[in-house]
């Protein structure tokens, strides 16, 4: 009895270190949206944007191509660039953060375009923004409305 107790014991602890092994090695990528804020919409405006910096703290690039909220009708990455001394905005379809990085999402540069709201969108509340990867894998962040 005491043998097989030993054993049953034994292979538990075996199995137990194999699923952890398999766990870290299978891992889901893990982004942050640190510093997140909406601009608050000035009334009659149809449109906004989302900044702060997207952290990938996992030991593969995370590539997002998907862009949604259920407070928007159309979420889209846009990037302002400047063209022989002009400001434009240009969308950009793919956003890709490398391993242990993170990517700036500030005026003037990487931004969410929140366009078309479905509800009213004043300081204090917060914005549910979903980001898609090309893995399949959804992330889904809160973020607070500030005037800034």
């Amino acid at each position: 009895m005491r043998k097989l107790f030993q054993n049953g014991l034994l292979a538990l602890f075996l199995a137990a270190g194999w699923l952890a092994a398999c766990s870290r090695s299978e891992q889901e990528p893990e982004l942050a949206f640190e510093q997140a804020w909406v601009r608050a919409m000035p009334a009659g405006m149809k449109m906004t944007a989302a900044f702060g910096q997207l952290i990938n703290s996992g030991e593969q690039a995370i590539e997002i191509t998907g862009f949604s909220s259920p407070s928007f009708d159309d979420v889209s990455l846009h990037r302002t660039e400047q063209v022989e001394g002009m400001s434009k905005m240009r969308p950009v379809s793919r956003l890709s953060i490398a391993a242990r990085d993170r990517v700036e999402l500030a005026p003037g540069g990487f931004h969410l375009m929140l366009m078309m709201p479905t509800t009213v969108i004043e300081p204090g509340t917060r914005i549910v923004v979903n980001l898609k990867s090309t893995s399949g894998q959804t992330f889904s962040f809160s973020i607070p409305v500030e005037r800034r």
